[in-house]
């Protein structure tokens, strides 16, 4: 698209939207490839001056896809500013404490988070200036109120003997540098972790790209590189002993990108900026593998395409037998695609279908095929059809009971992705390279099928949505909810946290977004500090049927003060939901309540574009709206009247257990 017409576009009519119709056309259209980057940019500023914010958050994310870069980055994080307030991000506050030049950094990880629509907020600690930020309670590393802290220190700064003199350093003096330095970083985390509930992430320490000693470094007993390799296990178990302490492997990153291309030393000399420019966007999206699950937006479930995505070809065309899969090339790139996504499975991201294909040709591949690693099993839902692609994913939303915008799709057509970005802008659509030997690392590299734990609930995630299916299936053929209801024979075990389910309460917080009384959000650090606080109550509750396990799937957060009983959190996974298992846990509540000497049980519900579901739940069961403002509207029970009855078709039982 040439310079006169990319002027004549802001002279354009505006569409009902507010802006140029040839720009609406052409998102809807899927025809943005046809701006060069100077139109895009334009572009851009003429949307956000006429207050288009749906458009203008397109043409973002592809100029940023075309050029991820420094450049790009200063332009589209000034824009971005422009429209805070104005977009659907979740804020979320970083510190970074570093003891090296990163300002460059913090305009491309603030644009890459926003691909991800989340709103990063960065607070730069000072140059070198870590320990005393940490120390000092009034900094402002504590001030910001972050929601994560990253530690940043190079191995030369922490380390220097370790890293340019340890060819003058005695073999007798390597181990108390060792321990130095492991004790200087337990200092820091300990110190953190008793002034803030914040996440902190802690780099590890980088290898040198050349041993001092060459390769005589691997005949010592105690090698450079053994000494630097002692330092990050012990890091690796120090964190494992604090809450919310997360290692990003900043050694292997270097590793992976190339360690004599990671530096540029002439940055390094003038400026304390030991990364070179082409670099920081590697370090960028290494954070954001951590950043994107701390903040719960991972996604859900990864939907994808058959033909040329899934194998090489199009089996409507070249048969069974033609296309291309197997462990040899050219099928080895789709092997390892297809190995990348079974890994994805098996940390709990739900597989879908979404293919214009036969059906009949396409089951032929999955069930039969030698190559195929990906079964039908595999899947979660599944529409090989020919209908439109944005369509399809509505539906599977709807069959898997998940919002759209914890969808991620993957197709090798660039036009069937546009048109998904510009139909549902709340999908992730995955671009993938012309190569399909690289399919299987985009998968890898990708921060929203990023999880920091992983439960039981995680592994067996796409059996309970197989057994979910044998439901769907019974309740056909009964007559009433009630007569089925009865027929599931569930049983629900109600029990106070323990360390061994910690972790899966804290995801449950972070993720459950339909039936959440209140939607907050806490990490594992704060749920334990919150169960050691007198009066509080953390209770998980497992649900299991005649067709199986649900696991853990839902929680509650209560403090007792004086008479009143207040409901902090109350939520149940949307694999439950309208089973009445929310109602035998409320009644578990008010029954312990009111044995605790309390008089009333209240509980605030706080409206969010999800919850829906939950919203009428407190007045359903007897409470009574006493307050109500612009955040939500309170509800209090009174005890003393009335408890809620559990329904006689399911078994609690109560389990013992202390607190942590």
């Amino acid at each position: 698209m040439n310079a006169v017409r990319s002027d004549r576009l802001s002279l354009l009519p505006k569409s009902v939207n507010g802006y140029g119709v040839e720009v609406e056309n052409m998102i809807l259209e899927n025809k943005t490839g046809d701006l060069s980057t100077e139109d895009l940019r334009r572009e851009i500023d003429s949307l956000i001056a006429s207050g288009s914010v749906r458009p203008v958050a397109a043409l973002i994310g592809e100029l940023w896809r075309r050029q991820p870069n420094l450049t790009s980055a200063a332009f589209l994080d000034s824009r971005i500013n422009q429209l805070r307030g104005r977009l659907h991000c979740l804020p979320f506050r970083v510190a970074i404490l570093r003891s090296f030049t990163l300002e460059p950094a913090i305009p491309l990880l603030r644009v890459a988070a926003f691909d991800y629509r989340l709103d990063v907020q960065v607070t730069l600690g000072a140059f070198n200036g870590y320990m005393h930020e940490i120390l000092d309670g009034e900094s402002s590393l504590y001030c910001s109120d972050p929601h994560a802290a990253i530690l940043a220190v190079r191995t030369a700064d922490i380390a220097p003997e370790l890293w340019q003199d340890y060819s003058g350093t005695a073999p007798t003096a390597v181990q108390e540098i060792i321990r130095r330095v492991c004790r200087d970083l337990e200092q820091a985390i300990l110190a953190f972790r008793q002034r803030s509930q914040a996440v902190l992430i802690v780099h590890t320490l980088e290898q040198p790209p050349r041993p001092a000693f060459g390769v005589l470094d691997s005949q010592l007993e105690i090698s450079q590189s053994d000494a630097i390799q002692t330092v990050n296990r012990e890091l690796r178990g120090i964190a494992r002993q604090y809450r919310g302490v997360y290692i990003l492997d900043y050694d292997a990153l270097m590793a992976r990108h190339g360690r004599l291309l990671w530096q540029d030393e002439g940055k390094l000399l003038t400026a304390r900026l030991p990364i070179a420019a082409h670099q920081l966007i590697h370090l960028v999206n290494e954070w954001l593998r951590l950043l994107i699950p701390l903040s719960g937006m991972t996604r859900k479930a990864l939907v994808v395409d058959l033909d040329n995505t899934l194998w090489g070809g199009v089996v409507g065309e070249d048969g069974i037998d033609g296309i291309k899969l197997g462990s040899e090339y050219p099928g080895a790139a789709y092997h390892a695609l297809q190995r990348a996504l079974l890994d994805l499975s098996r940390k709990g991201i739900l597989l879908a279908i979404c293919s214009k294909n036969n059906p009949e040709d396409a089951m032929e591949v999955l069930e039969k095929h030698p190559g195929m690693l990906l079964r039908p099993s595999d899947f979660a839902a599944m529409r090989i059809n020919w209908n439109d692609k944005p369509q399809n994913l509505r539906e599977i939303a709807a069959e898997l009971n998940i919002g759209v915008d914890s969808i991620a799709f993957l197709d090798d057509n660039p036009s069937e992705r546009e048109r998904v970005r510009s139909v549902l802008p709340e999908v992730l659509a995955i671009d993938l390279p012309e190569d399909p030997i690289q399919y299987a690392a985009v998968i890898r590299d990708c921060p929203a099928f990023e999880r920091l734990s992983l439960s039981e609930e995680d592994r067996k995630r796409t059996a309970f949505y197989a057994e979910q299916g044998e439901r769907a299936q019974a309740v056909r053929d009964f007559k009433s909810k009630q007569d089925f209801d009865r027929y599931l024979q569930q049983e629900g075990e109600i029990a106070p946290l323990l360390p061994q389910t910690l972790s899966r309460i804290s995801q449950l917080t972070q993720k459950t977004n339909q039936f959440n009384v209140t939607t907050r959000r806490y990490t594992e650090q704060q749920i334990a500090e919150m169960a050691a606080t007198p009066g509080c109550q953390v209770l998980s509750i497992r649900v299991k049927d005649r067709f199986g396990d649900h696991g853990i799937i839902g929680a509650a957060i209560t403090f007792d003060k004086a008479d009143v009983c207040e409901i902090d959190t109350f939520l149940l996974s949307c694999r439950v939901i309208g089973r009445s298992i929310e109602i035998a846990f409320l009644s578990h509540l008010t029954k312990s309540a009111k044995a605790r000497g309390c008089k009333w049980l209240s509980g605030w519900f706080l409206p969010t574009k999800k919850n829906a579901p939950a919203s009428s739940f407190l007045q359903q069961n007897g409470f009574e709206r006493k307050a109500q403002d612009n955040n939500g509207s309170l509800w209090v029970l009174d005890l003393q009247k009335r408890c809620v009855d559990c329904p006689e078709w399911i078994r609690i039982r109560v389990a013992d257990g202390g607190k942590l």
